[in-house]
């Protein structure tokens, strides 16, 4: 049985993402910090599969489930750039290198692309980062379970070394880096939520914690502002100290869901938006950015206010679920478990061979206290809406990047996109631009 508190908070994230991407909402980032739930309950999952196997079995099952689908891309992707000319780009960001393809494969660096199909490339960020945290893990699971919540506190503690010592590292291994520092407590947190010494923390305990760690971020956030003042996506400070304060106040409540089955249309969207979730990641900037082109080919191009906002949004949701029907066989393939169109009924997570644990000590009496380890998995949210246009080159975080980005003097200026009435007026300009949540009172997934 699967806890669909989980996959709700997993759904919600997805969708948010999507809004977040297509109308640029700085507001959102503080609203719902995406990026920190879900990087929190990919470490959940993780910390459940490594209770069971070797360290060596868990990283490759997390990265079989992982890199199919990425696969699947850049098979389609990389020959349409290399037909529309991107050997000949020059000052792009990716200028073309045959050995950097590599990162589209095994991609501990970016995997590169050309600007003019900037929405296919840019996200993958995530993936990069997630990469990284997977092979961390056997590591960081072993010192969690030797210093506790200090593991937890370790990243944010180095945020305050990098920022007093400017310590930089080459491009590749600075973006992993900042990455790490800023996601890195949701994920530890993941093994707290796990284990179940997350819910073992008092209320009275955990929620002033995080209360004083949601107002450091704002605190941090007044005066270091990127292109707007409200985006923590920006900020890779706050960013860390909100989504962690905000990890500890949702993963520590536990609701009960038994209302969800009695909704059936949001039942099934959950369970779809949770068993397609890297496919709609991975295409759903490249579906914003089909949002426009579409509607001015049908004439609807020039509608504006409510309705033009109303007809965006349900576009790019079409064009998205299109692009699950298209291509979500591959998280199918990748999980082991036979290919479905539409993943909706209680087969979305079913693998061929069910694997059963099997018990390393008597089972336990049934008691009115639930089992409160629980596992989740990785999501994608893109930090950076697709619609948002940096000025050139200025200071603050870059999620692209992971870190704080030095201002170039006479660098071009990049253009990342528009927002969304920019968009719709000029959608030929190129904009820029998780694994599964299982129940966490029952057995371990098969892998």
């Amino acid at each position: 049985m699967r806890n669909r508190y989980l996959d709700l908070l997993r759904a919600a994230a997805i969708v948010r993402v999507i809004v977040y991407h297509l109308f640029g909402w700085p507001w959102l980032s503080i609203v719902l910090p995406a990026m920190g739930i879900m990087f929190a309950l990919a470490g959940s999952l993780t910390a459940a599969s490594l209770e069971k196997r070797p360290g060596k079995k868990v990283v490759f099952s997390r990265l079989r489930r992982l890199l199919p689908p990425l696969w699947l891309l850049g098979l389609l992707a990389v020959p349409v750039m290399l037909v529309i000319g991107w050997q000949h780009e020059s000052g792009g960001q990716h200028p073309f290198s045959i050995p950097r393809l590599l990162f589209w494969i095994f991609p501990v660096g970016d995997p590169p692309g050309s600007d003019a199909a900037v929405d296919a490339w840019e996200p993958l960020w995530y993936i990069r980062a997630y990469l990284w945290f997977i092979l961390l893990s056997p590591f960081l699971y072993a010192l969690y379970k030797k210093i506790g919540w200090a593991a937890v506190a370790l990243p944010l503690a180095l945020i305050v070394v990098l920022d007093m010592t400017g310590l930089t590292l080459p491009d590749t291994a600075d973006a992993a880096l900042w990455d790490f520092v800023t996601f890195g407590a949701c994920w530890v947190a993941g093994f707290a939520h796990r284990d179940g010494r997350l819910q073992r923390l008092p209320i009275y305990v955990a929620y002033p914690i995080a209360i004083v760690l949601g107002a450091a971020a704002m605190y941090y956030l007044n005066g270091h502002q990127g292109d707007d003042p409200w985006d923590l996506n920006d900020v890779s400070e706050s960013q860390a100290l909100w989504s962690i304060a905000f990890v500890l106040i949702v993963l520590r409540w536990q609701p009960s869901m038994t209302w969800l089955a009695r909704v059936r249309p949001l039942d099934k969207l959950v369970t779809l938006l949770n068993a397609r979730a890297v496919t709609v990641y991975l295409w759903h900037n490249i579906a914003i950015d089909a949002v426009w082109p579409l509607l001015t080919f049908v004439a609807l191009d020039d509608l504006d206010g409510k309705l033009g906002a109303g007809v965006d949004l349900a576009v790019a949701l079409v064009l998205t679920l299109l692009a699950v029907l298209l291509f979500g066989w591959a998280e199918d393939l990748a999980a082991k478990r036979s290919p479905q169109l539409w993943p909706t009924g209680p087969r979305a997570f079913q693998a061929e061979t069910p694997v059963v644990a099997e018990p390393t000590e008597p089972l336990a009496i049934v008691t009115g206290r639930p089992d409160v380890r629980a596992y989740g998995a990785a999501a994608a949210m893109s930090p950076r809406p697709g619609g948002w246009p940096p000025p050139p080159r200025t200071a603050g975080y870059d999620p692209s990047e992971g870190r704080h980005a030095a201002p170039e003097r006479d660098a071009p200026e990049v253009t990342w996109g528009l927002p969304v009435a920019g968009r719709r007026a000029a959608w030929s300009e190129p904009p820029t631009v998780i694994g599964e949540v299982v129940d966490p009172r029952t057995v371990v997934p098969p892998e």
